[in-house]
């Protein structure tokens, strides 16, 4: 394998494997689907962009090595790491809660700003976000070069696959709220994104990684 070789064959693995990441049914991406579903697809997009400065913050932190400060140290990691299932669980109790309100008013929290505050706050209080960028990444990283400057590279990636991720899910809601334009289907729609969301942060909370 020559020298020159090697960058693409890189790559060639990185992009399938990140964006496997990307679309793994998360919180953020659960809730793309739902936003889309009941609200349609602009606002789901805009919404979902509210993950990119979160997720822009905790690369930036990976590329300067506060991840794995943040991975060594217990107390630190399991201080976010409760705070961030709390929220989670408490996103996920408001949707069971409102379902049949959410699913009557298609309006009601649709404002662009709440969407993508929402959408921040479930990306940058989910500490799996920065355990995935300090071990993923560095599977990648060429010995013999500048290791921040390949971390940045993958991490503007990582973001560009993330948008794509969010494209996906918010067109398939809007595909479901077409062909599933009844009242009930979108409250039971909102309580599985709630009950996904409280599942999500309890499995968080009472996990060891």
């Amino acid at each position: 394998m020559s020298k020159d070789a090697f960058p693409m064959i890189a790559w060639s693995l990185f992009i399938p494997a990140c964006f496997a990441l990307n679309c793994a049914p998360g919180p953020n991406n659960m809730l793309a689907f739902a936003n889309a579903a009941r609200l349609g697809l602009v606002p789901a997009l805009v919404g979902g962009m509210g993950r990119m400065p979160a997720f822009t913050l905790l690369i930036l932190i990976t590329v300067i090595g506060l991840g794995t400060v943040l991975a060594a140290s217990a107390t630190a990691f399991t201080v976010i790491k409760i705070a961030g299932a709390v929220y989670l669980v408490y996103v996920g109790i408001q949707f069971w809660r409102k379902a049949r309100a959410l699913a009557a008013a298609r309006a009601l929290d649709s404002a662009l700003g709440a969407l993508m505050r929402r959408d921040f706050m479930m990306a940058i209080s989910n500490p799996k976000a920065i355990a995935v960028f300090t071990a993923f990444f560095p599977q990648f990283i060429r010995a013999g070069e500048p290791a921040w400057q390949q971390l940045a590279a993958m991490g503007g990636a990582f973001l560009l696959l993330e948008i794509a991720a969010v494209a996906l899910y918010a067109v398939a809601g809007v595909l479901l709220g077409k062909v599933l334009k009844s009242e009930r289907v979108f409250a039971h729609l909102n309580r599985l994104v709630g009950a996904v969301l409280i599942v999500s942060g309890g499995t968080m909370a009472f996990s060891r990684g």
